[in-house]
């Protein structure tokens, strides 16, 4: 999709379909695809959730909701990004899909120049939250956006030693809400010399959900992310995880191995991440990565154009098929797509209609899982 502007009914569109309940970035992806325009994908939903269903639990939200927040935004001073727009973050245009809106309150400058990710534990140990805030300013000194989820810990380190040259706080909750109540101080100085970034609407409390997408798109913001302390089990290591799912570098503090705070740090670097222990080595190892590629992706051949009305059938059957190699826990989609035997454009729109109706949930990464 060529970089351009929309317009204020585009826009208003592109939000209206990305707040539907049940319509997450991979379903936006594939709605747009297929119909070409949000406008003409919302008038769709309807009739695609009621395949599954009678009893769909999709909300589309009234246009007059959407104008309000869009209102509101204006009058705080917030911008809402899409993804087709000039100003969206390029790293994380790049992702497969990309969230297809932002909202960022603050210098939307910051998140166009080289960032790097600090993240780590909340009950992060004195050396640990000293090694953040140092490696934080330092990276900023270098020219460096630092970017973090303005959580406890490590994060907010991370943020308080960058204050003075720039940092980017990604909430799971809107960007008027202050989370945790800790950090307000943080949080207001971000706001004037920083900025915060969500894909929440405004006076979203956030939620045990969003908190894998805030780290996904902490993750697509940069290009490389730094962990320090992380247990084994821990948020920090799904954004991780999702780094190494997005080609960025991953790095890692080592630590001692009694203490559990830094097992999740050992174990990554045993499976590959850069060990780091100083600023110049986090520097040494973004030097040898490589950027996404950020040219508009060019098809070698024309894909058919199909008639969904005469494929309904072959749709049907695909439903069932493919909601019986669902489960509760995640589970890659083109894995799904491949045990079911299904062509993929057909397993595609089987996919589509079951998570439109809420059958199904598909995490922006594309894993899905079933809606119990």
């Amino acid at each position: 999709m060529t970089a351009h502007e929309l317009s204020f009914a585009e826009r208003r569109d592109w939000l209206r379909l990305i707040r539907t309940t049940t319509v997450g970035p991979v379903a936006f992806d594939n709605l747009l695809k297929r119909y070409g325009n949000a406008g003409d994908a919302l008038k769709a939903l309807p009739r695609l959730a009621g395949r599954v269903s009678r009893k769909s639990k999709m909300v589309i939200p009234p246009i007059e909701d959407i104008e309000r927040e869009m209102e509101a935004c204006e009058q705080m001073g917030v911008r809402l990004l899409c993804s087709c727009e000039p100003d969206y973050p390029p790293y994380l245009k790049a992702l497969t899909p990309p969230p297809p809106v932002i909202s960022v309150l603050g210098k939307i400058e910051l998140l166009h120049k080289p960032c790097v990710a600090i993240i780590g534990s909340r009950n992060a140990s004195a050396i640990g939250l000293r090694f953040a805030r140092q490696i934080a300013h330092e990276l900023g000194e270098e020219g460096y956006t630092v970017v973090s989820g303005l959580a406890r810990g490590i994060d907010a380190q991370a943020h308080t030693g960058a204050l003075e040259t720039g940092t980017v706080g990604v909430l799971g909750g809107g960007v008027d809400h202050v989370y945790p109540k800790q950090n307000a101080e943080i949080f207001a100085e971000m706001r004037e010399r920083g900025a915060l970034v969500s894909e929440s609407p405004l006076g979203h409390r956030a939620t045990a959900r969003d908190f894998p997408r805030r780290n996904r798109i902490i993750s697509g913001l940069s290009q490389g992310v730094v962990v320090i302390e992380a247990a084994e089990r821990s948020g920090t290591l799904i954004t991780a995880r999702y780094a190494l799912e997005q080609n960025r570098e991953v790095m890692a503090a080592p630590g001692s191995p009694l203490d559990p705070r830094t097992k999740g740090c050992n174990r990554l670097i045993q499976q590959g991440a850069a060990l780091i222990e100083s600023t110049e080595d986090i520097l040494h190892a973004l030097a040898n990565t490589r950027p996404p590629d950020f040219a508009e992706p060019q098809d070698s051949y024309d894909q058919p154009e199909i008639n969904w009305d005469e494929v309904e059938a072959d749709i049907d059957a695909a439903r069932g098929v493919l909601l019986s190699l669902c489960s509760p826990t995640p589970t890659i989609r083109d894995e799904i797509i491949r045990q079911s035997n299904v062509p993929t454009p057909i397993a595609s729109a089987a996919l589509l209609e079951l998570e439109l109706a809420g059958e199904i949930l598909v995490e922006g990464d594309g894993r899905i899982s079933l809606n119990v």
